[in-house]
């Protein structure tokens, strides 16, 4: 049976998930004028109305307040904007303001380029745009493995959790993953500022992102390294202290069979971190090799979903 004698509504999702995704390969992030950078200015003014010394029980509360006051509304009205004559356009505008793959490859591949000519200032500079942790003093090695590390957890968070609520909720869900995951990189923090304020923004990420956490493990394991991406994440992922980064970091290690992880500055304290992976430590070609396993991913992630799309339509002609 032809294609033709599908029904439209099992066609869209894929076609409308690969024209954003060609829409962010062919334009990236807006320079100018990004929603998301308004989201956090908001965000950030919302905070500090909100986020006073409190009592912790009052403070989660609160922290819960400003983030069902900023994402339910961006949630109602993306959906509501979908249901318009236009609406498919609406989706794919959505999904590509919620993906960030090809400024994540920016990014890496300009720390990559950095330490090819060993020049350690810049890479420093670059890193520490992508990363929470304090750069100024980090080595050759601590650039690359922190890298490594962003490429992969960032797979997750700007693209495949992004595609993975897209497929269920379509471009308002992909919103409002996204919405989520700003907050969390926003508030999410165990320090005194946020430690309970951000308490439901953290919380709330980490339920979001329990399923396509998972997924992206999954096809980072299937497209490396197989046996030692799954073995990695099997028996590392549960030493790390974020529940959906583990899974993500030690097979995405594994796949590349570098090693992850170790000590770390953070707001001025060092964090002594679990070992991920398998094997020598990141370096420069490491970079680059993460960045080709996400490349590898999305096209798994985008022929998983056209097939099983094209199943469904099949099954119900």
């Amino acid at each position: 049976m032809s294609l033709a004698h599908y029904p439209i509504s099992f066609l869209a999702t894929p076609a409308l998930l690969i024209a954003a995704l060609l829409l962010d390969r062919l334009l990236g992030e807006p320079g100018r004028w990004h929603p998301l950078v308004g989201f956090g200015n908001l965000a950030s003014t919302l905070e500090k109305r909100l986020n006073r010394q409190h009592a912790p029980l009052t403070a989660r509360v609160m922290g819960l307040l400003a983030w069902l006051t900023l994402l339910l509304p961006a949630f109602v009205l993306a959906y509501w904007l979908t249901q318009l004559t236009y609406g498919w356009l609406v989706d794919i505008v959505l999904l590509y303001f919620a993906i960030g793959a090809r400024s994540l490859k920016e990014h890496a591949l300009r720390i990559y380029h950095a330490l090819s000519r060993q020049d350690l200032p810049a890479a420093r500079h670059a890193v520490g745009m992508i990363v929470s942790r304090d750069t100024a003093e980090l080595n050759e090695r601590d650039i690359a493995t922190a890298s490594v590390e962003s490429v992969l957890e960032n797979g997750n968070d700007a693209i495949f959790g992004a595609i993975f609520w897209f497929v269920l909720l379509g471009g308002p869900g992909a919103l409002l993953f996204r919405l989520a995951n700003t907050l969390d990189a926003m508030w999410g923090y165990r320090t005194p500022r946020f430690l309970y304020f951000g308490w439901a923004a953290a919380r709330l990420d980490d339920l979001l992102n329990l399923i396509p956490a998972r997924l992206t493990a999954l096809s980072y394991a299937l497209c490396g390294h197989i046996r030692s991406g799954l073995s990695c994440w099997w028996q590392q992922a549960r030493l790390w202290y974020s529940p959906n980064a583990g899974p993500v970091m030690a097979a995405g290690a594994g796949a590349l069979q570098v090693t992850l992880g170790g000590k770390a500055r953070y707001h001025g304290q060092d964090k002594l971190r679990p070992t991920l992976g398998t094997g020598p430590a990141a370096s420069a070609p490491s970079i680059n090799a993460a960045v080709r396993l996400v490349d590898r991913s999305i096209v798994i992630w985008c022929l998983v979903i056209i097939v099983a799309y094209a199943l469904l339509g099949a099954c119900h002609a």
